[in-house]
């Protein structure tokens, strides 16, 4: 597979970048709105695409970092009256801090058990928000008062609720954890990363640290899904018990696995199709799952490697 040069990557990411700033001024107010939503859930499946994609791990408990990062940030607001900056920072530091520590743990396993030990960390993380429920609201959740989501910039305010901010915002996220993503795969750190995925033994054997690496995987990606998290509380005003279920550990899996794993622009493109192919279809019919299930299967069928990762196979292979 070529390699594309540097300045041709980062081009083809500025170039998405750019369009999605563009598409801000021309989107209906209802799409405006979606593909705000679509961007920072994109930024969670970019998390969670540095882990499995890269590294090879299969983790069934991201969903537990989104909630961290979920949590931290809308209860800081709710309950402790923090500003949105110092609120945002307060998730990122509980997905990185759960993470840790989550990692220290569940890679003394591999496999199918580093699987299933993630997923049962998820339960657990999931019953204890509904144990707290005083605090975390338990299945209702809580409402983020609008009055609190203000960014304050100087001697300028501004409203998180404004579809136009909202929007802005949800693109600076995501356009710094892409540029941060390419960077990442693109280093020798990244390279390492493919190595372990690829044969685990042989980069064992050239003196490179698995543990530790693999580590540093795990914080990194934990840290990105509760950036997500964090942004999702704030951006739209409500925390809940579902985001930490285990349908929201597979979610990002599902969007990996369509766009493309092991692709930059793959999440996005992933999280993009498979909101649409739902919104479109349930306005339709309400057997929309069923069409969802026969779409997902000629796209397993005709791109088996997900839409960008086929694309690089076949046609161009320079695509980071």
């Amino acid at each position: 597979m070529k390699e594309a040069s540097p300045s041709k990557a980062y081009a083809l990411h500025l170039g998405v970048i750019v369009l999605l700033f563009a598409l801000s001024f021309v989107l209906p107010e209802y799409h405006h709105g979606l593909l705000a939503r679509i961007m920072v859930l994109a930024v969670f499946a970019m998390g969670y695409n540095l882990l499995f994609g890269y590294v090879g791990l299969l983790s069934l408990g991201h969903a537990m970092f989104f909630s961290a990062g979920l949590y931290g940030a809308g209860l800081a607001v709710i309950h402790l009256g923090w500003s949105v900056p110092a609120a945002f920072a307060a998730g990122l530091a509980c997905g990185a801090l759960l993470a840790l520590v989550i990692g220290l743990l569940a890679l003394r396993t591999s496999g199918v058990a580093f699987m299933i030990v993630t997923m049962m960390f998820a339960q657990v993380f999931y019953l204890v928000i509904l144990y707290l429920a005083a605090w975390t609201g338990g299945d209702q959740g809580l409402v983020v008062p609008q009055s609190a989501r203000v960014l304050v910039l100087g001697d300028t305010s501004l409203g998180l609720t404004n579809p136009t901010v909202r929007y802005m915002s949800a693109l600076v996220l995501f356009s710094i954890v892409l540029l941060v993503t390419l960077g990442i795969v693109r280093s020798r750190y990244g390279r390492v990363l493919v190595a372990i995925r690829e044969n685990e033994e042989r980069t064992k054997m050239l003196g490179y640290d698995i543990f530790s690496n693999k580590l540093a995987a795990v914080v990194v990606s934990g840290t990105i899904c509760a950036a997500s998290g964090a942004a999702y509380a704030l951006l739209f005003g409500y925390v809940g018990s579902t985001f930490a279920s285990v349908q929201y550990s597979i979610l990002p899996l599902l969007w990996v696995l369509l766009g493309g794993a092991a692709t930059t622009l793959g999440p996005l493109i992933g999280t993009l199709f498979m909101y649409y192919v739902v919104d479109v279809t349930s306005g339709y019919t309400s057997a929309y799952l069923l069409i969802v299930g026969i779409a997902l299967i000629l796209l397993v069928l005709f791109f088996p490697r997900g839409i960008l990762g086929t694309i690089r196979q076949r046609w161009l292979g320079w695509l980071p």
